[in-house]
C-alpha cells in the first residue's frame, strides 16, 4: 500500500506497524491508527500544517516582521487553530514576509513595530482586484498584530482602524431541481458522482464532512457527524433514497467516497473532482456547496421550520436559515393568493366591465 508523502513506515521488534511523518526541516511526528484512516489523516494534515524548524543560519533579525511571524506560529492562539486554517494563515503571512519593497528588500526584514495603518491599506489596495484575498490578508495581519501587542513588541494594533473591503455576493449558486435532474441524467445510478450527489443533497453537509463519512458513522438509520467547521455534533436521519444507495456499496473501504486509487478524498481533492463531474454534466456554474444550499431549500419548501433546518445543516444562528424559510413562505403565500384570485366569484374581465359601466 502506497503511503502519503513524507510518511516513513516500519514494523518494530514486537510486530507493531509504526508510521512517522518525516519532512526535511519539520519535526518528526508519530502518527496514530492505520494509514489513510480518518484518525491517521487528521494527524497527517496537522503535521503537514506544522511550523518548520528554524534553521540556525537563517535566523530572522530580532524585532522584524519575520521574527514576529515565527513567534506567532509557536503561540497557543495559532496552534489551537484547525490544520486547514493554520495552513492558509501561515501561507498568507509567509508570502507577505517574502514580498519585497521598492528597493528589493523583503518585508519580513522590516521592523514589526514600524507597520502602520497606511502600510496595511496599501498592501490591501494591491489586492483590490480580489477583495477576498485583501480581506484575508487584513485578518491574518490582525491576528499577527494582536500577538505582537500581547508579546510586548508594540503597544497598538494598526489593523484596528483598517476596514475590510465590502464584498457584495450571493455566494454559491443553489442548485435547482432541473439542474439536479441534469446531473443525474449524465451520471447514472451506481456511479461515484451519483453517490456524491446523494450524500451532499440528502445530508446537507459540507464537502469537508462528506468525504469523512463512512459506515462507522451509520447506525440505526442515522448518520453521526462532527462538522469540521465549528465542531457541531449532529445526528442526521438517513433519507430513504440515500439509504438504498449506501446499502449497495462494497464494504472494502471505511469511507463511502474514495479516489480511483481506493484512498479517501481530501476536501480540496474532492472539490476538484466534483467540479469536473459538474462540468461533464454541463453545469459549470454549480458546485458541491451549492447542493448544501439546495438541501436547505428543499427542507424549507417541505414546510420545515428554521430550527428544524438548522438541526440538519448545523447552523449556529438562524439568520442564514431564515433565508430559506422566508423564500419558501413567500412562494407559498404567492401561490395561495393567486389561487384565491382565480377562484373568486367574479372574473377580472367582469370586474373591469362593471367599473367601466359605473364610469
Amino acid at each position: 500500500m502506497k503511503l502519503p508523502r513524507y510518511i516513513h513506515g516500519f514494523t518494530d521488534r514486537t510486530g507493531i506497524a509504526r508510521h512517522y511523518f518525516r519532512r526535511p526541516g519539520f519535526p518528526r511526528v508519530a502518527l496514530p491508527g492505520v494509514p489513510w484512516s480518518s484518525e491517521f489523516m487528521a494527524a497527517y494534515e496537522a503535521a503537514v500544517a506544522g511550523q518548520p524548524v528554524p534553521i540556525a543560519g537563517d535566523r530572522p533579525r530580532p524585532g522584524s516582521l519575520r521574527a514576529l511571524a515565527i513567534s506567532y506560529f509557536q503561540s497557543i492562539d495559532f496552534l489551537k487553530l484547525k490544520p486547514s486554517t493554520k495552513a492558509v494563515r501561515r501561507n498568507i503571512i509567509e508570502r507577505l514576509c517574502r514580498q519585497t519593497d521598492r528597493d528589493g528588500k523583503p518585508l519580513g526584514d522590516k521592523s514589526a513595530a514600524g507597520l502602520h495603518a497606511p502600510h496595511i491599506i496599501k498592501l490591501m489596495a494591491a489586492r483590490a482586484s480580489t477583495p477576498e484575498s485583501a480581506n484575508a490578508l487584513r485578518k491574518s495581519l490582525r491576528k499577527l498584530m494582536q500577538h505582537a501587542v500581547s508579546a510586548g513588541i508594540r503597544a497598538d494594533d494598526p489593523t484596528r482602524d483598517v476596514k475590510a473591503i465590502r464584498v457584495v455576493t450571493s455566494g454559491h449558486h443553489s442548485w435547482t431541481e432541473d439542474e439536479i435532474e441534469q446531473f443525474e441524467a449524465r451520471h447514472g445510478p451506481g456511479t461515484k458522482a451519483r453517490l456524491a450527489l446523494a450524500l451532499l443533497l440528502c445530508t446537507g453537509q459540507r464537502r469537508s464532512d462528506v468525504v469523512r463519512m463512512g459506515r462507522q458513522h451509520y447506525r440505526d438509520g442515522r448518520l453521526s457527524v462532527v462538522q469540521q467547521k465549528g465542531g457541531a455534533q449532529l445526528v442526521i436521519p438517513v433519507h430513504s433514497e440515500l439509504a438504498a444507495i449506501l446499502a449497495e456499496l462494497p464494504k472494502d473501504n471505511l469511507t463511502y467516497l474514495v479516489t480511483n486509487y481506493g484512498k479517501p478524498f481530501t476536501a480540496a481533492g474532492f472539490g476538484n473532482w466534483f467540479r469536473d463531474s459538474c462540468n461533464e454534466a454541463g453545469l459549470r456554474h454549480c458546485s458541491a456547496h451549492g447542493l448544501r444550499k439546495a438541501a436547505g431549500r428543499r427542507l424549507a419548501e417541505a414546510g420545515c421550520t428554521a430550527h428544524e433546518i438548522a438541526a440538519i445543516l448545523g447552523h449556529k444562528t438562524l439568520r442564514e436559515v431564515e433565508r430559506y424559510t422566508a423564500a419558501a413562505e413567500q412562494a407559498r403565500l404567492a401561490r395561495a393568493a393567486m389561487h384565491k384570485m382565480e377562484t373568486s366569484t367574479g372574473k377580472l374581465s367582469d370586474s373591469f366591465a362593471k367599473q367601466e359601466k359605473k364610469a
